[in-house]
């Protein structure tokens, strides 16, 4: 199985709706196993600027960052249709195994 994160700022746009919505539909609509949208505290980028969204008077969009989990080529599949429609954010995989008990 592959797991993929997509890193991207919470105020990032699609058009006129969130790009965490988009994405999130996106992978519902190509039928990915499961995907979770996690909201950060804090966190910087390869500009090195810290992003401190819950301090007080801080503007900064709070950093975000998708995973999903599916077979390797549903997997390879959908980023490749996220990349035609989106070039932004930061894109990771690596391969994991299910635990089962």
């Amino acid at each position: 199985m592959l797991q993929a994160q997509i890193f991207i700022d919470k105020d990032d746009m699609y058009g006129t709706r969130p790009l965490y919505e988009y994405i999130m539909q996106l992978l519902m609509n190509n039928n990915v196993k499961g995907a979770t949208v996690y909201r950060g505290v804090m966190g910087f980028g390869i500009n090195q600027r810290m992003k401190r969204p819950d301090e007080i008077f801080s503007f900064d969009e709070p950093p975000m960052m998708i995973t999903l989990i599916d077979e390797d080529d549903k997997v390879r599949e959908v980023l490749t249709l996220l990349r035609s429609t989106y070039k932004g954010g930061f894109i990771i995989t690596h391969h994991v195994d299910q635990f089962e008990a």
